[in-house]
């Protein structure tokens, strides 16, 4: 079945000795095997058998004839891997990669397939806080390395969301704190917000908390300061009227719109691995 693409590949690698009326190919066996192995994985990823083309590109990998051969069926079982979320080996194999491979012109995807891979095991806000730090650390590194490629515009966006899902933990605790009357472990947690995730979705309701509890235990100033922090940025917040009603208990809220927020999508990990199918 996958005849014709064993004899693509033996075109591509043949030893020939040319003249007018003919070409004499010379290729050793072992050649023809490894492109047997290499044309058996490819079925198996296309019919959908990724673990099983994962392990083939693996041993199409150590036989191969040339290094460029080898690194390609490297992260073709990579991708495999990370398709039917075997993150762990996938992240494995492709450190291997960067380091068996280091000046492979796919360097930079390999990279971001790891931080992907990172990111996809991101548990919610409530869990633990480890995946969404080995995520941002991942992101951040790529970003420095590679900032100019295409995956680092996907990378930034999902930095954005590692951020507020950061955020998100921060106001979870301090909600909890705030419940229980401890009011400083609170303060503290929603400055954490302030000082390091102020451009999250969570900056508004964070300074308007503030605001709740620094006039709940006396503190005027302070909730006047962190009211006019709130104005000065996001007047037209809900979370200003709502602060401004504290401080002015007269005013009435007037009704919000809804708000939609964009999603982005994309394809940048099957479009790349779809290049490297072709010989």
């Amino acid at each position: 079945m996958y005849q014709k693409l064993i004899n693509l590949l033996l075109i591509l690698l043949l030893v020939s000795s040319c003249s007018k009326d003919k070409v004499v190919l010379n290729i050793p066996v072992e050649k023809e095997q490894s492109i047997e192995v290499y044309a058996q994985a490819v079925e198996a990823m296309t019919e959908g058998d990724y673990f099983f083309a994962a392990k083939k590109f693996l041993e199409a990998e150590s036989i191969l004839p040339t290094i460029d051969y080898s690194a390609k069926a490297s992260l073709m079982a990579s991708y495999c891997f990370y398709v039917i979320n075997f993150y762990e080996e996938a992240i494995s194999n492709l450190e291997k990669f960067t380091t068996t491979y280091p000046v492979n012109k796919n360097i930079p995807y390999a990279n971001y397939l790891i931080a992907i891979s990172v990111y996809e095991q991101i548990l919610d806000e409530k869990k633990d806080i480890g995946p969404l730090l080995a995520t941002k650390s991942k992101i951040n590194n790529f970003l420095e390395r590679f900032p100019e490629t295409d995956y680092a515009i996907d990378l930034k966006f999902k930095l954005d969301l590692v951020n507020n899902q950061l955020a998100a933990k921060e106001m979870y605790v301090a909600k909890y704190y705030i419940k229980a009357q401890k009011w400083i472990p609170a303060i503290n947690r929603l400055k954490t917000i302030v000082n390091k995730y102020n451009e999250t979705i969570f900056i508004e309701e964070a300074l308007h908390r503030m605001v709740e509890i620094y006039y709940k235990i006396g503190l005027e100033e302070e909730a006047k300061s962190a009211a006019v922090l709130l104005g000065y940025n996001y007047n037209s917040s809900i979370w200003y009227e709502k602060s401004y009603k504290i401080l002015n208990k007269n005013y009435k809220i007037p009704e919000l719109q809804n708000r939609k927020e964009n999603q982005k999508e994309n394809g940048l990990i099957t479009r790349t691995i779809k290049k490297l199918t072709k010989w």
